[in-house]
């Protein structure tokens, strides 16, 4: 099994291409995860309350446009 020192070593040992390579696998996957997440929460209502909170602000005209 391979530990995260070991990672780091690896990682150290990489070209400055390598490494621009793995760092945008690393965003890509931590994206991926980050989108499933919210795709979750959304269809669980874990994020209903933003909702309430937006039509409340507009109800008191405090709602801004982006």
């Amino acid at each position: 099994m391979t530990t995260v020192n070991d990672i780091k070593a690896a990682i150290e040992s990489l070209s400055h291409k390598e490494f621009k390579q793995l760092m945008r696998w690393v965003h890509e996957k931590d994206m991926e995860q980050w989108n499933a997440q919210l795709a979750k929460d959304s269809a669980e209502g874990t994020l209903d309350f933003l909702i309430r909170e937006a039509s409340e602000e507009e109800k008191k005209g405090t709602l801004r446009e982006l």
